[in-house]
Formats: structure tokens, sequence, C-alpha cells
């Protein structure tokens, strides 16, 4: 099991360019199996999730080719679907939370896959409610195979079939299955509450370019009318802004000038307000951000003077992903705020290595830690912990390189999960992690 071993106390300088984003790559991975031709997408981040799905996609048979870093071209014109069956299969994408938006590629164009239960951060419940039911709503039957404890699922017909559906929660990756099924269905499916995340509306002009049809892009309804085929095309990821909230964070705690570019400001909504409460600076430069050093930031509070409470909600919201790194990042502000994790009950749970570090938290029940900021009274002390999660494990992290003294993290699979060379990368700031392999 790798690690990293963190000296802390040093600041960085320089500029920082955010990866392409994690959860886009996952989706528009899964929809090059939507045609036989060629599809080409660049900047993708290395990371071993994508790296595994890519695999994946090589091992079902597909053509891949690494054309540059971050560049690859796939061609899915003749799919192993027998592999679909086998224990390999079934093995991978255990392993791999991505792998659930499959499904709609592949029973829209093959009529039948396998849905083991997927893998993916230990965050608490993560449900599936809102795929089984929208790709029923199509035309697909679920049945238990309880030898090889997975889902078969199967379209009852040659061709899914438009229809209407509102979502029971505006899932991300359930709004992606549906759309990716609906593409090529007969007829027309009508999606309100769906997911409108950049990621998504970024699935949704990918396709559109492949040659379907989709309507409302950008809005929580969306209309498809199915076509017979897809083509070809080419795609680039936008920026990770979890990275880019991870990185405003980064620079705040460690009192460090930092200038982040190539953002893509209109996609990060409310992130760089969100820091904004917290005090932090954060200023535009064109396509950039630029973060000055801070000896001290102020918690905001609201009009009526009430403490400032900051919870995750769907897109436009504030993504739940960021949360974790908005808590780490309030542990040296002056003042209080409540962080409201509204979605999953075992994302806070890593406060207890922040408290053992010297933060002042309280866990108010699972879903919510009220932050007394020590305004850098004094520096968090140095520990050795484990990472639980990706965006745990990058908020652990920022913690280590703000505290005294040189800390250890164990488990960094995690962070590299969805962080490439996040180490490298750092150390050229002036960070001091080193990567340690058991």
């Amino acid at each position: 099991m790798a690690s990293f071993k963190i000296e802390g106390g040093h600041r960085l300088a320089g500029s920082i360019k955010p990866q392409g984003a994690k959860n886009e790559a996952l989706e528009v991975l899964c929809a090059v199996l939507l045609t036989r031709e060629e599809v080409t997408i660049t900047n993708i981040p290395e990371i071993i999730d994508t790296l595994n799905l890519i695999d994946l996609l090589r091992q079902m048979g597909v053509i891949v080719h690494h054309l540059d870093r971050g560049t690859f071209s796939f061609r899915a014109d003749r799919i192993d679907v027998g592999y679909l069956e086998s224990d390999d299969y079934v093995s991978r994408c255990k392993k791999l939370r991505g792998s659930v938006m499959l499904l709609g590629p592949l029973v829209s164009r093959f009529g039948h896959a396998l849905l083991p239960q997927p893998g993916g951060d230990k965050i608490g419940r993560r449900r599936l409610d809102t795929h089984f039911i929208g790709l029923q709503r199509l035309g697909t039957s679920f049945n238990y195979d309880a030898e090889r404890h997975l889902y078969r699922v199967e379209a009852t017909r040659s061709r899914l079939q438009g229809c209407y559906m509102l979502l029971d929660e505006a899932s991300v990756t359930g709004t992606a299955n549906i759309i990716m099924a609906s593409v090529c269905a007969e007829g027309t499916t009508t999606i309100y509450n769906a997911a409108c995340e950049p990621y998504i509306q970024q699935l949704c002009r990918m396709l559109t370019r492949m040659g379907a049809d989709i309507q409302g892009i950008g809005s929580n309804l969306l209309t498809i009318r199915g076509v017979r085929e897809l083509h070809g095309t080419q795609h680039r990821l936008l920026p990770d802004m979890i990275e880019v909230g991870s990185f405003i964070g980064m620079a705040a705690m460690t009192g460090s000038e930092l200038t982040i570019t190539d953002v893509s400001v209109p996609d990060l909504g409310i992130i760089p307000d969100a820091f904004r409460r917290l005090g932090i600076t954060v200023q535009q430069r064109g396509d950039d951000l630029y973060i000055p050093a801070h000896e001290h930031y102020q918690i905001d509070s609201f009009i009526d003077g009430s403490i400032m409470n900051i919870a995750d909600a769907p897109w436009p919201g504030l993504t739940p992903d960021l949360l974790s790194v908005l808590l780490v990042t309030a542990t040296q502000a002056r003042g209080v705020v409540l962080i409201h994790q509204k979605m999953f009950e075992s994302r806070l749970f890593f406060v207890d290595k922040l408290i053992n570090m010297g933060a002042q938290i309280v866990l108010c029940d699972p879903h919510r830690a009220t932050v007394i900021g020590i305004d850098h009274q004094y520096n968090l002390r140095h520990a050795d912990m484990t990472s639980p999660d990706i965006r745990a494990g990058i908020a652990l992290l920022i913690a280590a390189m703000s505290a005294e003294g040189t800390s250890r993290i164990d488990n960094i699979d995690q962070i590299d999960r969805g962080y490439e060379a996040i180490d490298l990368r750092l150390n050229a700031l002036g960070a001091h992690i080193t990567r340690k392999k058991d």
C-alpha cells in the first residue's frame, strides 16, 4: 500500500493547471460504445479510475489508441459480447463506480448488460434506483442473479421505447445513463428533474455532435428524439472543478500565492463564491483564478447575523465533492461555519483525524459538522492518517501541508483515483511530498 510523507509548513508559489474532469471522463468514455465509428477524446486525466475504465473498454473489444498525454481514440465496432458474461468483466466492474454507466450504452446497442455492485468511495449509501427505474421505463427488465450477485438487464423489445419520466432525484450518473440509453431509442424521451451539471451538458453536446437530437441542454428538462445510429466525433473534457476548488483551499491553508490557470470560469458555478464566504480572496483574471497569500481570512455571516451554513445541492448548487475541502479550509479561518453534507452520511467521518491534528470541529451528526476556525493562532499538528475516500484524502493532504512537522497518509490509491500525479505537481510549486511504496 502506497503512502505520502508530507513535510508541512511550506508555502506554494506559481501557477497550476487543473486536470481534465474525472466525472465527465467516466461519462463520455462509456458513450464511445454507442457508435461503431472512431471517437477521439482529449484532456483525459490519467488517473486510476479513468485508466481502469479505458482498460475495461479494451477488454470488451474496443480498439484504443493512446495518441498523446491525455488523448485517446476509441473504435467500438467489434465488441466481444461474450466477455460481458465473464468473471473478469464482473470483477473489473465491481472495482469501478463509473462502470454503472456502461448499462445505458450496452442495453441500447446490444439489448442486454450485467450490473454487479459497482465499487468506488465508501461514503454511505449510493442507491441505483434512478438508473433502474429510468431504464425500466424505456423498456428493460432487471433480474437478480443470486448465484453471481448481479443484475441481468434485458431489453424487452428489439429497440428501446422513448417515454416521459420524472426522475425521483437529479442523479448525475442516473441522468447520464438514461440519456445514453435514450438517444437511439424509438420515439421521444422526456426527462424531467434531470441533472444539469456541466459534465452532463458536455455529454449531451458530444452526443449531439455524434448525431443525437437532444433539446434543453443545461436545464432540468431534456427532450430526446431517438435516432437510428450515431457517428464518430472529437471531444475535449472540461477542467476538473473539484481540482480547482482543492487548489483554492490549499492556497488559503498554506498562506500561498497561487494562480490556477484555464479553469473555464463559466462552468465553475458558485464554487468560487463558496470559498469567498470563508473570507478567501478569489480573483478572476480572464480564464484564470488568482489567490493571493492570506495571513488571515474571516468567515462571513448571513445578513441577519446568523452563522454561515454551507451545504451541497444539485447543480447549480454546490457540488458535494468539495465539502471536505471547504471544511478543512475553514479550520484556519476566523469565525464559525456549519458544513451540511446532505447527500452522503459517511463523508464527514474523516473529521476525527482533523480533530486529532488540533482542529476545532463538532460533528453534530453524520451529515453536519460545525467548524470553529482557529485563525492561524496555532498550526495543526502532524499526524499519521489513512485516506478513506478521494475527497477526504485531498482534504487530509491539505491539512498535512499546513501542519507543523511531518505527516503520513496511507491508502493514497484513493487520492490517486481522482488526482493525477498530485505529489509531483504540488512539489513543483514548493510542497515537500514524498511517495513511498510499502
